[in-house]
């Protein structure tokens, strides 16, 4: 089972690849950001779009029910939520700072309880101890993340190192 501490370095390390990825497709045109290059979502931009409904689809039914509850995302993951720019990269913001908000105030008990989500990928409920859909939000956030990385690269955009060991300590 993970702790809250390692939700609590996760989210940390998601804000911080965020800002980086973000800051590294700052050096695209919103046209190239918006390219078919051949990705699941198409796009960089789609592909940013996809985690931040992500994000908040997995928020929203974390906290749901809870002083910190967040609207789950209407749409479905294919579909570009924020099409302007600024508009994703403020949401990303805003997601970010409620992800370190839920992590700390995550406890043991809540990660080890069963959990039930209805997906609408599988039009089914999926139970399990809490701490596995967690886990599975993060891993979810590298993939995608990494796919964006990828895209960059081949536009010889580099984001910089990615290794948790040398993210900031603040």
């Amino acid at each position: 089972m993970i702790t809250p501490d390692y939700a609590q370095l996760l989210v940390r390390y998601n804000r911080w690849m965020n800002e980086k990825v973000y800051a590294a497709s700052e050096q695209l045109s919103d046209e190239d950001r918006k390219a078919d290059r051949g990705a699941f979502f198409k796009s960089i931009h789609s592909t940013l779009n996809h985690l931040v409904w992500g994000d908040s689809m997995w928020l929203g039914r974390f906290t749901k029910g809870t002083a910190l509850e967040r609207p789950m995302p209407t749409t479905p993951g294919g579909v570009d939520v924020h099409s302007d720019w600024n508009e994703l990269k403020a949401a990303r913001n805003a997601l970010d700072e409620a992800l370190i908000v839920w992590a700390t105030h995550l406890d043991a008990a809540w990660l080890a309880q069963d959990f039930s989500w209805y997906s609408g990928m599988t039009k089914s409920v999926h139970n399990g101890p809490a701490w596995h859909s967690v886990v599975h939000m993060f891993n979810h956030q590298t993939h995608h993340r990494g796919q964006v990385t990828t895209l960059l690269s081949q536009q010889r955009i580099d984001v910089g190192a990615t290794d948790l060991m040398i993210m900031p300590k603040n």
